[in-house]
């Protein structure tokens, strides 16, 4: 009799370590395919003819673009030089209660120092986060008649602003800088990890 109950006590707990694997087996997937399509809708360009070029925010240094936002103020004028769009749209607020200038005014310096008319730019000055950018990006759009735009942001940071953009009801196309400053793998896997921590995080908006 106890060396049935043995048995059965035996039987179970491999019953349940069997779906524990199972469940590992199927989280380790999904973060698999997350990871993946990340990778896929940042190697995507999908740049065409547009109304205008939303650069999204980053940090910046005083009057001057950090690496990261000097490659997508970078990418962003190729794009105007080239003729997709006649208009430019540089977003980002103040980056801290003593910050002299608004990311956006210093991507607005840069552009006019590569000698882009000045009537051809648009900024806005309150955003902080992506979505803000993007709203605020958009009350611009409305204001000016524009329809469809293209954004341009980091590789793995475009998965989620083209899907904040489905959100708002902004019809964007996708361009990211061709070249990354997250170059080491340690800030590249960093970053990953954080823009796979914002997909799960959007499933279930508060």
């Amino acid at each position: 009799m106890e060396r049935g109950m043995s048995r059965r006590g035996r039987v179970g707990r491999v019953g349940i370590l069997g779906w524990l694997w199972r469940l590992c087996i199927l989280l380790v997937a999904w973060l698999l395919g997350v990871t993946a399509w990340i990778v896929w809708i940042g190697e995507r360009d999908q740049a065409a003819q547009a109304d205008a070029i939303i650069v999204l925010g980053a940090a910046a240094y005083d009057a001057k673009p950090s690496p990261v936002f000097e490659e997508r103020i970078r990418h962003g004028l190729e794009l105007y030089q080239k003729g997709y769009a006649p208009l430019l749209i540089f977003t980002g607020g103040y980056g801290g209660s003593g910050a002299r200038f608004s990311e956006s005014q210093v991507a607005r310096r840069y552009a006019l120092k590569q000698g882009v008319p000045d009537e051809v730019i648009l900024i806005e000055t309150a955003s902080r986060t992506t979505r803000q950018n993007l709203i605020e990006a958009r009350r611009l759009m409305q204001q000016r008649k524009l329809h469809r735009v293209i954004i341009v942001s980091d590789p793995l940071h475009m998965a989620r602003a083209l899907r904040l953009c489905k959100e708002l009801g902004i019809d964007a196309l996708a361009s990211s800088t061709p070249s990354t400053r997250f170059r080491s793998f340690h800030t590249s896997w960093r970053f990953l990890a954080q823009e796979i921590y914002f997909f799960h995080r959007d499933l279930f908006p508060s």
